[in-house]
This record gives C-alpha cells, structure tokens and sequence, in this order.
C-alpha cells in the first residue's frame, strides 16, 4: 500500500477503505507518511469529502493512535461533555457538579485554552492549589470516590488529531466538516465514557457562524458516536453573544458558582441546565422532564454547589471555591463607558474575547501564560439600553498598559440602534440519531 495511491484516490473522489485508512494514521505517527503527503491527503478531503463511515473509521484510527482510557472499573454509566468553545463558555463547571450530585458519574478530560480566554483547566487552575494532572489512579479512584473528577488531557491522548490539527491551521483546511467532527470525537472516544454529549455553539464567538453549519457539524458528530457504539446527543446553542457577564479565567469560576448557587445569569443557567439535564438523560436517569426537574432541584437543595467544593478539596485546592481567598483579584479594574445612546443590537462575540485575550486572560501561543484574574465583566449585553457615559463593563488586568487596545476593541465589539434587536433563543437545536428538533 502507497500513501501516494491513497492520495490520488480521494483526489478523484473515491472511497477510502478502512485499511487505507488506517495506513495513513498509522503513517503519520511513525513519520513514513511525510507532513506533505499528509497535506496533500488533507487537501482532498476538504475539496472531496468522506463519507460516514469514512469518517467514523477516521475518527477510531485518531482515537487509537494513543491511550485508550478504559473507565469501566467505574460503575454506572460515564457521560462525557465537550463544547466546541466560545466567548464566556464555563458550562463545564456547572454541568459537572450538577450531573455528579444527581447521581451520574462524571469523569472529564479536558483542555487548555488557545486565544480569547483559558480553557477549562485554566479556569480551574485559577482556584489556588487546585491540581489538574491527575494520575490514571487517582483520576478513577476520585470518581469513584465523589463522582466526578476533572484532569488534563493525557500527552498521548489522540496523538493522531494533534499532528493532523496543526498541518490543518497551516493548510487551509480546518473548515471541514467531516475533519472537525473527527478531531472532536476522537478525543472523545480515547476518554473512554459510555455516552456523549456536544454542546455545538454557533455565532460570531463560535467556529460555526451559522445555524446550518453548526447543526451539519452536530449531525456528523452524532453519526461517529453511533457508528463507533457510543450513544452521542448535540445541543446547539447560541454564541452571537458571550455566555453570562464574565470572561476570563478566575471571574469565569466566580459566575460558575453564583449559578450553582440557583443565582448567575439567566443565560449561562439556562444553558448549563439544558446541557446536565441531557446528560442525565443520556445517563439512564429518566425522561428530559425528569431530568430537568433532577437539575433544578439540586440546585435549590445545594447539592451541586457542595459537589463542586468536593471536587476542588479533591484536587488539592487550598480553599473552597467560594472562599474570598481562593483567586487572585485583578490589580488593575477600569470601567468602559457608552459613547453612544441606543439598544445594543449586536456583540461581536469574537472581538471580546480578544479583548480577554490582550488583558492577559488568553494565549496568543501555545507556551503562553495566563493572567488568571484578567478578563472582562459585561455589565451591558445585546438587548439593553445604554446611555453615553453609563458603564457598560469592567476591564480586569495585571498591568494597565493593556488597557487602551483592550478598551478600543471590546468598543468596536458593541453595535447600537434606536430600535430594539429581536429576540434570539439560546438553545437553537437539538440533534440525536432520531434527527433534528429546531427550537
């Protein structure tokens, strides 16, 4: 077998058999198949396509290219949850907690951030002494132990998807669809959990610009997860605006714990909720109407927010999460004013989360440091009114030398009208191997 026949193959637009398949991940991770070959394969895929079951056996040669996690020494049903990014998005902070103290094992992998804000380790590690990598043991042994654990990706998870992400960035062909589901799932799958939930955002913040895109990339992703035996549900949810009113890393875990408190923006709970509530679903705990009822009660009992602090004690935090001295406070707080009058129609959700970014609280590299206490708090978001010289929201930063570009671009960030914008939903779709249901 020659990677140049396999390429020429796809060039062509044919189907690609599994051992082919195989043989070039296979190829990419001992280094027989050159980074150009591997480029050039890339290139025909995007302009070609592969089909599900092309995809699916992309997505399982990815997986198998490193560690495979085995939780089954775990019981009870593990789900997993995976948010393609966005502006504000701490859903995993609460998610988690809820779905551990409904009685559903929850045991993550997750990933640090690159550009807008950290991800959701760096949020975590913002919490003072709270330690992220966890050995195989220790990891197992926590979720049997409190039902939840959260611990960053292993080096040698989904080798694969790494190497193939990066020629991805520099060769144009990190759009396609078929490329992205299995970037995601495969990382999914190496983690080991029994089911899968997909929060797919969609908007200026998000990868996916636009409704039929996002609910294209969720239909791919619930196909992998059923062709690969692992039950997979999407939720596609709105990302024209940030999710709640804090973006960056220590400010992030604040409002997390506000909303486990049955406090926060309405927003990030709603979305928090909906995410749980399928995860429980998908966790054998009963129907949706259930499982919602199941999230909010855990909630009002404070059952949630007790898990969460189970959790940090676990991972060595040196206090509670909600103990004044378990973050960093910003040196540096500066308010942005209106210049204008009208009704904030439009966030470019985006530009704020490059605003985070220069105040410290993203990576512009991958070897970057964070600023845990930068970010932003949006005291204005799409739907208010505002008046000139009315604060619209906080810069929070280390040093103040960031603030003039930050202030400049979080600006630009804000469209106003004399006419108020109409009203958007927050959860847009949901996508399962029964089909599409559009909200």
């Amino acid at each position: 077998m020659r990677i140049t026949d396999i390429i020429e193959k796809k060039r062509d637009g044919k189907e690609l058999s599994t051992e082919e398949i195989n043989f070039f991940i296979e190829g990419i991770c001992s280094g027989s198949v050159y980074e150009y070959q591997a480029s050039a394969l890339l290139m025909a895929i995007c302009i070609r396509g592969l089909d599900k079951r092309e995809t699916a056996d992309l997505t399982m040669a990815m997986a198998r290219s490193g560690d495979m996690i085995d939780l089954s020494e775990i019981p009870g049903v593990k789900v997993d949850k995976h948010s393609t990014g966005g502006v504000g998005d701490k859903t995993t902070l609460v998610a988690g907690p809820i779905v551990a103290a409904c009685g559903v094992p929850v045991a993550k992998m997750s990933g640090r951030g690159l550009g807008h804000t950290g991800g959701t380790i760096d949020k975590l590690e913002s919490i003072r002494g709270f330690r992220t990598s966890l050995s195989r043991e220790e990891f197992i042994r926590n979720v049997k132990e409190i039902g939840i654990a959260i611990s960053g990706q292993t080096g040698n998870l989904a080798p694969a998807d790494k190497i193939l992400y990066s020629l991805r960035d520099l060769t144009a062909t990190i759009s396609s669809v078929p490329l992205i589901a299995s970037s995601v799932m495969s990382k999914k799958l190496a983690s080991g959990a029994d089911r899968i939930v997909l929060d797919v955002k969609t908007g200026s913040g998000a990868f996916m610009k636009t409704l039929e895109d996002s609910i294209k990339l969720a239909e791919e992703m619930v196909s992998i997860g059923e062709l690969t035996g692992r039950k997979t549900a999407t939720v596609v949810t709105d990302m024209d605006t940030p999710l709640g009113n804090c973006v960056g890393n220590a400010l992030e875990v604040r409002e997390a714990i506000e909303v486990l408190r049955g406090r926060g923006p309405e927003d990030l709970k709603t979305v928090c909720c909906e995410l749980a509530a399928r995860m429980l679903e998908l966790g054998g705990k009963g129907d949706i109407a259930f499982c919602r009822d199941l999230v909010e009660n855990s909630l009002k009992d404070g059952s949630a927010l007790k898990k969460f602090g189970e959790l940090a004690m676990k991972q060595g935090a040196e206090y509670m999460p909600w103990d004044e001295r378990a973050m960093q406070e910003a040196v540096v707080k500066h308010p942005v004013k209106a210049t204008r009058e009208g009704y904030i129609t439009s966030m470019e959700s985006e530009l704020v989360g490059k605003a985070s970014m220069l105040l410290g609280a993203g990576r512009k590299t991958r070897d970057g440091t964070l600023d845990h206490s930068a970010g932003i708090i949006l005291y204005k978001k799409t739907g208010d009114y505002v008046r000139p010289g009315e604060t619209i929201a906080e810069l929070h930063t280390s040093s103040r030398k960031l603030l003039p570009e930050a202030e400049a671009m979080l600006i630009q960030a804000y469209g106003l009208s004399p006419e108020a914008p109409a009203e958007r939903p927050l959860i847009l779709a949901y996508v399962d191997s029964s089909g599409v249901t559009r909200y």
